[in-house]
């Protein structure tokens, strides 16, 4: 192993866990010039893809707990890629040495976790890619450009920071104990968008539009809308009857939503909320038009959320 003095030298780099987000990780930081020198897994198979794709990386078996501290032979900063219920079990497990670094990849998990690493004098951290992996093979490339949120203290931080901007994505920063806050933030943009989707493939069906109209459909709309919002801003890209302030739709719409049962009128009221708050951010707003809109969708909302007029919370 090569001793490393935080940040001034690019740290050899191992992982233990073997999944979509180490692959990804371990070949953008390999591209970016760093020697990713070892994979850890109890799925050695998933390790050695890892593995094989790099220069000079060695695949590394873990049988039992102790076993993972073989990458810590290897590497200076070592990423902990396992899923969160692990994290913790795995960080008392293991035995870095002063000067080291161990940094979980979990963007829901405190850093705190890894506190036992540092008994031993070791430096700990967060580092946490806001991007959706596929674990197809192009995810190196398709991470860069993404932020990746940063949690960690001096020297390690600048080390991450440096990292994090030579893989081509954009460092950010959370101050500890918001990680759950941040994280839900998060899903939001990722897999609540699916499940948006979802929705909106469900209300098609019940139209009568046939699921392979509904894929062709959705993916302009959705696409355009997303390059709306990167060119004017959330509130300036908003479209549909909130933007216009039209309240006899959004009537019509949350009549023919009940009717199907369900929570389909409640998810589309909760949303009109949020698409009022957009609107409202908007220059030359009409007041009195969302006020409409507010007490129209006041019917269908849960008890504990009845936004008087004047309010989108």
């Amino acid at each position: 192993m090569t001793t490393t003095s935080f940040p001034f030298l690019k740290p050899t780099i191992g992982f233990i866990g073997a999944g979509r987000v180490a692959r990804a990780m371990a070949v953008a930081a390999s591209r970016a010039g760093y020697h990713v020198t070892a994979v850890a897994s109890r799925q050695l198979d998933a390790a050695q893809r890892i593995a094989t794709a790099l220069r000079e990386c060695e695949a590394m078996p873990v049988e039992r707990a102790q076993d993972m501290n073989t990458v810590f032979g290897r590497a200076d900063l070592v990423f902990l890629t396992v899923p969160d219920d692990a994290i913790a079990a795995c960080a008392a497990a293991l035995s870095p040495n002063a000067g080291q670094a161990l940094v979980h990849c979990s963007g829901a998990s405190e850093v705190s976790l890894l506190a036992p690493a540092t008994r031993r004098g070791a430096h700990i951290g967060g580092f946490h890619p806001l991007f959706l992996f596929a674990g197809s093979d192009n995810d190196a490339e398709r991470m860069s450009g993404c932020s990746i949120t940063i949690e960690a203290d001096a020297p390690l931080n600048d080390t991450l920071q440096s990292l994090a901007r030579d893989m081509g994505c954009r460092a950010v920063s959370i101050p500890a104990g918001e990680r759950m806050r941040y994280h839900a933030g998060a899903n939001y943009a990722a897999s609540f968008l699916l499940c948006l989707l979802d929705e909106a493939a469900a209300l098609w069906r019940a139209a009568g539009m046939p699921e392979a109209d509904a894929q062709a459909a959705v993916w302009p709309l959705v696409m355009g809308t997303l390059d709306a919002a990167r060119e004017r801003g959330l509130p300036g890209a908003l479209a549909g009857p909130v933007s216009r302030g039209d309240a006899g739709i959004v009537a019509r719409h949350t009549e023919a939503l009940a009717a199907l049962g369900g929570n389909h009128a409640t998810l589309y009221s909760l949303l009109t909320l949020r698409a009022i708050h957009l609107a409202r951010q908007r220059p030359n707003v009409d007041s009195t038009a969302l006020d409409a809109i507010a007490r129209t969708i006041a019917p269908y909302l849960p008890p504990t959320v009845s936004p008087a007029p004047g309010s989108d919370a």
